[in-house]
């Protein structure tokens, strides 16, 4: 059942059950409001509408294979998925709001060079239900937290995998997280993060009235290509025009926030910072408002074996001054959860890889004489 969207749900219980479609409105509510399982539960259902649930469907939520808290209030779940594979999903409280990052995929496939995500490989894609899952599971637990600032007011599609690249399941997902018998999140309280798939950025400006966030990296298509080899495909000048119909599709978007990971000596001097400043400067005088793009810094979160470094902090701060003396605005993302290895960049879960990516990069790893802690 965690399958289905509301339209899904009302259309499986008037076709397949020969019900009124107000019983998925019912259903809903108790699994996603009040986290109930068992059919047997649902106490304004009749009776032999349960029993006949019972026989014909399921509710599979994910196991929650540990959880871990940081110091600094943030949690993680490892969550299995099917056999050996388990993704892993953040909450990240904050004084005015609670965020969920959510993953899309066992794995990524995109090799960019600076996320752990990556050096694990690619199994599949999940399922609706596997992603809306990681929701229940992380509104369970906030259930129980009886702290205004723990509840859950915020999703970001930015955990492990390239959400474009599951793109029905996401988007279904997606629904149920901000429909008001799933999770009640506001259209711009839910945000897709892309590494720059043109083609469903484009598909997505019609199916979907959500935030848009796109990881950057890098202002020149040369760097940005090592960095995000999926650049090789749809370049810098390709993205910013996606960018650009992404937010004339609905009047509603305002802005695009861009996400540039600071690394120390690659992406990092102020030259790049110049860079950066002027294709921000074009985007927002394309769309005729400043605000049109904001860029969040994010320093980078070092991991077992990567060959970048996390810039020092007096440089990241004369990186943000270029740009907002470029009349940018840009903020610096404050790391959290990196002492349980749940920040930005970090995620890895544990996964069945089918592209040998996990082998090349332990294979890489032992000639440098490191340690592979995720082996």
């Amino acid at each position: 059942m965690l399958e289905l969207d509301r339209a899904g749900l009302e259309r499986w219980f008037a076709d397949t059950l020969g019900e009124q479609r107000f019983r998925a409105h019912q259903v809903m509510k108790w699994i996603h409001h009040r986290h109930v399982t068992d059919f047997g539960q649902m106490t304004d259902l009749g009776k032999a509408l349960r029993a006949k649930l019972e026989q014909r469907a399921e509710v599979r939520v994910p196991d929650v294979q540990f959880d871990k808290p940081s110091a600094d209030g943030t949690h993680k779940w490892l969550l299995g998925m099917d056999g050996r594979n388990a993704i892993e999903t953040v909450y990240i409280p904050d004084k005015t709001r609670g965020t969920l990052c959510v993953s899309s995929q066992v794995g990524c496939a995109l090799n960019c060079q600076f996320c752990s995500t990556a050096t694990q490989g690619f199994n599949r894609n999940l399922s609706t239900a596997e992603i809306i899952g990681q929701v229940w599971v992380a509104a369970r637990h906030l259930g129980n937290v009886p702290h205004q600032q723990r509840r859950l007011t915020n999703v970001v599609m930015m955990g492990m995998g390239e959400p474009l690249a599951n793109f029905d399941n996401v988007v279904r997902a997606m629904s149920v997280m901000r429909d008001d018998l799933g999770y009640g999140l506001a259209n711009k309280r839910v945000t897709l993060s892309t590494a720059g798939m043109v083609p469903m950025i484009d598909r997505l400006s019609v199916e979907s009235d959500v935030s848009l966030a796109v990881s950057l990296h890098a202002a020149n298509d040369e760097l940005r290509s090592e960095l995000v080899p999926l650049n090789k495909k749809y370049p810098v000048a390709e993205l910013m025009d996606a960018c650009v119909r992404y937010l004339q599709a609905n009047s509603r978007r305002d802005s695009i926030t861009f996400e540039y990971t600071l690394m120390h000596g690659v992406n990092d001097r102020p030259e790049h910072a110049r860079q950066l400043a002027r294709l921000m400067r074009q985007f927002c005088n394309t769309m005729q408002s400043r605000e049109a793009a904001k860029v969040n810094l994010i320093p980078f979160n070092p991991f077992p074996g990567t060959r970048f470094e996390r810039t020092p902090e007096e440089d990241v701060r004369a990186f943000q001054k270029i740009l907002i003396d470029a009349n940018v605005l840009t903020l610096v993302r404050r790391t959290r959860g990196d002492d349980i290895d749940a920040a930005c960049g970090q995620l890895k879960g544990q996964v069945m890889d089918r592209t040998r990516r996990q082998a090349e990069f332990r294979r890489r790893l032992q000639e440098q004489g490191g340690v592979d802690h995720a082996a």
